[in-house]
């Protein structure tokens, strides 16, 4: 018989040694999180689960920094927005966004989707949210239309923040009662996040970033303000309603079959979060961040974010020159060195590309990647100065 190899799967890349994954999620998963799900599932009725539930909720506690009650859900960062939504609001509520990257887009079309009425702020995508237009926004709401204010924490697809402190701070100088809810699905455990202290109604994450966790679980926590409008809100819902969780909060199993073996890593990973102290993962990503600004400086690249004080700790959005791809210098760098770089989406598509520094990462990972857009760079001839390699070093090396 002829040996056929057209029904053979295509090998795309034949680079040696182990695949880089740069991008700002799903993020490099431990080999403590990989072993910890690797194993039978169990009875999610039994009481091994209930046992491990309880544990899990108790950690996300401590990671979300709260006393409150946590929703978990099977289901991506965009299943526990949509639940945050629907729990809260009824048709026709006004909410007020502020349009600051590509995932407030997606966001506003969701509520838009859900019967609810967007009034959106919109920026240049090179920053955060700005309060000022925030607190403006809701003086000039006399008659309180504006249900809830949300805002995107970390724009994974610009790498700017926005500072919730200071958009709490204009709502209450404004004596204003609609909710806050923030999206920290790329922030939670790579900064400080403080869901009780800041005065944050919901928060939105999941568990693909700085979680260290594969995609498949995502998050609500709720403060009492949250769960009261639960009461009156009337957008319809079954399967993201928070009800059937309060009681799970106490008891450890869920309304619905959960996402066992995610359960086991997470656990794990919250652990290794833990253990080296939420304080210590924080500083550490903002050093392999700052490496990371001072290599594109270096290469004479623009950052994405033009404010200093809202760059992202968990990845760094980089223009390539005018008239150059960034696609495909990320198709080179994939191609000959074997790395994934997150790409640019909307407004910015072509025009960035992403490096992500967040989850489990070391400075020696770190150099590695830069190394790999360095030789990238030269590769795909995107016009750029030499050393911001050496620029992270020197910076490391301290």
């Amino acid at each position: 018989m002829p040996n056929d190899m057209s029904s053979r799967p295509t090998i795309l890349n034949t680079v040696a040694g182990r695949h880089f994954l740069q991008t700002p999620g799903p993020t490099n998963v431990p080999d403590r999180v990989l072993r910890a799900m690797d194993r039978a599932p169990i009875n999610h009725r039994g009481p091994e689960f209930g046992a491990l539930g309880r544990e899990v909720v108790g950690n996300l506690r401590k990671i979300f920094q709260t006393q409150g009650m946590v929703a978990i859900y099977p289901a991506s960062g965009t299943g526990a927005w949509e639940a945050a939504l629907i729990n809260t609001l009824s048709p026709g509520d006004t909410v007020l966004m502020s349009h600051t990257g590509w995932f407030s887009h997606l966001w506003q079309q969701m509520a838009g989707k859900l019967g609810l009425e967007v009034q959106m702020l919109e920026t240049d995508w090179r920053g955060g949210a700005d309060p000022a237009a925030i607190e403006a926004a809701l003086a000039a709401d006399t008659g309180h239309r504006i249900r809830a204010v949300c805002v995107i924490h970390n724009e994974t697809s610009t790498s700017c923040m926005t500072h919730v402190v200071p958009v709490r701070a204009a709502m209450d100088r404004q004596k204003h009662p609609a909710l806050l809810m923030v999206d920290a699905i790329s922030s939670l455990a790579t900064c400080d996040y403080r869901h009780d202290e800041w005065g944050i109604d919901v928060t939105i994450s999941g568990s693909q970033k700085g979680l260290m966790t594969p995609p498949g679980l995502s998050f609500n926590a709720m403060s009492e303000k949250a769960l009261d409008a639960m009461k009156s809100a009337k957008l319809p819902r079954s399967y993201w309603d928070w009800a059937p969780l309060i009681t799970a909060n106490q008891t450890g199993f869920f309304p619905y079959t959960p996402a066992l073996n995610l359960f086991f890593a997470m656990n794990e990973a919250m652990r290794m979060l833990l253990e080296e102290g939420l304080p210590t993962v924080f500083a550490r990503h903002e050093r392999l961040a700052e490496a990371t600004r001072r290599a594109a400086a270096a290469w004479g690249l623009e950052l994405q974010c033009t404010d200093p004080a809202a760059c992202s700790p968990g990845v760094t959005a980089i223009r390539v020159p005018e008239g150059h791809s960034a696609d495909k210098l990320r198709a080179v760098i994939l191609d000959r060195f074997n790395m994934s770089l997150g790409n640019g989406l909307g407004r910015v598509e072509d025009r960035i590309f992403r490096i992500g520094h967040m989850g489990d990462l070391s400075p020696l990972q770190l150099l590695g990647a830069l190394g790999g857009v360095e030789m990238g760079l030269l590769a795909a001839g995107i016009p750029h100065k030499a050393g911001g390699l050496q620029a992270a070093v020197e910076y490391l090396a301290r």
